[in-house]
């Protein structure tokens, strides 16, 4: 997996990026980070910080020009057992309450009355989020660069359209209103077309977490988690911290050895 990108600094800045593989994804064989500014490497060196789940951010003091960042990775994903349907109770914890609150993305407390009304007939039980996602995946159409980054769960539901960020803040939105923690995971998705950074759900079952796709555009077991948040504000693959810092350029490949698995997303899967 990699990622190319390219920014235009127009006054000296500070970027937050989360592109690498989570370090619990399993064995990275091979990694490596380049950053450039104008063709040669920038005197502040870059920083890495530990995030929820693995995730690690990197931190980049860039003067004015153009930023280059390309990111390469070979990793043997962790193999993590399907989640049987679970008959116990959600377990309580930090983890879980934190992924209960409303959020920027996902205001649960503005849809609690739809979901409500709207979702009635849904079985109550493991496999409700699994229902919430494949309620999503019915009602949006999937276009790409229909949305903005001010757009809400509320406003992709009206529209009716949007992108992986949207159908995963929708179906959050609904899952956190509906009393099942639900969080936001940005991971690299082989088999996603057009390639690019891709938005899926993780919602608690029982002690674990269960990855959802409401898009369906992607087998969830060759997923590879880079960050793990609220919503897409705590994701998001670069955040200019302080400065002027646009981005011009981006690309995204993903390749695995062999054919990639089926996916009927209804089989539970869990996430390394």
């Amino acid at each position: 997996m990699a990622c190319y990108l390219e920014f235009e600094v127009t006054t000296p800045a500070v970027l937050a990026l989360q592109v690498a593989v989570a370090s619990t994804a399993g064995d990275i064989l091979d990694e490596r980070l380049g950053v450039t500014l104008d063709g040669a490497e920038p005197f502040n060196p870059v920083s890495e910080m530990a995030t929820d789940r693995g995730g690690r951010t990197h931190v980049i003091h860039a003067d004015p020009g153009r930023l280059a960042i390309s990111y390469e990775a070979s990793v043997r994903l962790t193999q993590v057992p399907l989640v049987p349907d679970a008959t116990e109770e959600v377990v309580v914890d930090a983890e879980g309450i934190a992924a209960l609150r409303q959020s920027r993305y996902c205001p649960s407390d503005e849809m609690a009355g739809f979901a409500a009304v709207e979702l009635v007939g849904i079985e109550r039980g493991p496999a409700l989020a699994r229902e919430v996602a494949s309620w999503v995946f019915e009602r949006l159409a999937y276009v790409p660069g229909s949305s903005d980054t001010l757009h809400t769960a509320v406003d992709t539901l009206l529209a009716g359209a949007g992108s992986c960020r949207d159908f995963s803040h929708l179906a959050i939105t609904l899952c956190r209103a509906l009393g099942v923690p639900a969080r936001l995971v940005a991971v690299y998705a082989p088999g996603l077309s057009p390639m690019d950074f891709h938005a899926v759900v993780e919602a608690r079952r029982g002690s674990g977490w269960e990855i959802l796709d409401p898009t369906r555009l992607a087998p969830r077991s060759s997923l590879t988690r880079i960050a793990t948040g609220r919503d897409a504000a705590d994701t998001a693959f670069a955040t200019t911290l302080t400065g002027e810092a646009e981005l011009v350029f981006s690309e995204v490949s993903t390749v695995i050895d062999g054919d990639l698995p089926p996916d009927d997303h209804f089989t539970p899967v869990i996430l390394a």
